[in-house]
């Protein structure tokens, strides 16, 4: 795999740079598509080659990438909805593609923006390459063991991503005491957890979860630093995270501050079991 040219379609947050910066140190040659107002410049230093496009500007992505003679691409990181709904400017390719997801939620919007890509030869990878060490296992990752009554919330967060994940609704939910306080719609996960502790008491659970049947090439759920600086904010004391589903960013500084602010960050199974649980 040494020199291979690989594609990276960067949204925001902090994966596309760790993705590139990984896929360099495995001798790969890293062909960025960066999105302007989405993706941090630190793009810039970390890949080989770096194209700056707008949201909805498929058509010059794709060009960018043929152009390289990129064969297999990943993407990496979200979009900000609200942003780019204001923003947006597509071209042709992108038309195409909002038309065929019209109607259909998130899930069916990336699988058509993936299709375009591979459409014109170029294959859509899962995100985790190169990254695998960060998809998250079963058990207690870092901070205290959680209490019996906050796996009891955790196991109900989990019901509640389960029954909606066929609506293709949000990733997380915020429980406190076995009262449902947030579950994420378009405002992103940190919105979702600060909303959720205001209207706790200051022992909320978060848990975030693969949606059913979601393809898990992108769009895996992630967490890092500022999802547990979100949590300190707000009050809440348990991160759930569903084990081979989530990725944790940064991982020995999220799992630092989760150790300073006295959070659990654990890695469950989708009924939100650790290990040995029944």
């Amino acid at each position: 795999m040494g020199g291979e040219r690989i594609g990276l379609i960067a949204g925001n947050g902090r994966f596309p740079v760790l993705f590139a910066r990984a896929a360099r140190e495995r001798g790969a040659r890293v062909v960025a598509v960066a999105h302007r107002g989405e993706t941090d410049p630190q793009i810039e230093r970390e890949a080989d080659q770096v194209t700056w496009v707008r949201v909805g500007q498929v058509g010059r992505a794709v060009r960018a990438l043929q152009r390289a003679r990129v064969e297999r691409a990943v993407m990496a990181g979200g979009v900000n909805k609200v942003r780019s709904m204001l923003s947006l400017r597509p071209d042709w390719r992108g038309m195409r593609v909002l038309r065929r997801a019209a109607g259909r939620g998130d899930d069916a919007l990336l699988r058509a923006f993936a299709e375009e890509f591979e459409s014109a030869g170029i294959q859509i990878v899962s995100s985790t390459l190169f990254l695998e060490r960060i998809v998250v296992p079963r058990g207690v990752l870092a901070g205290p063991a959680p209490s019996r009554r906050e796996l009891d919330d955790v196991r109900l967060g989990c019901r509640v991503l389960r029954a909606l994940g066929p609506l293709d609704v949000g990733q997380c939910v915020v429980v406190e005491d076995g009262v449902v306080l947030a579950v994420e719609a378009v405002e992103g996960t940190d919105a979702t957890i600060e909303r959720g502790g205001r209207l706790g008491r200051g022992h909320a659970v978060v848990v975030k979860a693969a949606k059913q049947g979601q393809d898990l090439r992108f769009d895996m759920p992630a967490v890092g630093p500022r999802t547990v600086e979100t949590m300190a904010r707000a009050g809440a004391k348990v991160l759930a995270l569903e084990a081979g589903k989530t990725i944790m960013l940064e991982a020995e500084r999220t799992s630092e501050l989760a150790r300073k602010h006295g959070i659990s960050v654990i890695g469950c199974d989708e009924l939100g079991r650790l290990d040995g649980q029944s």
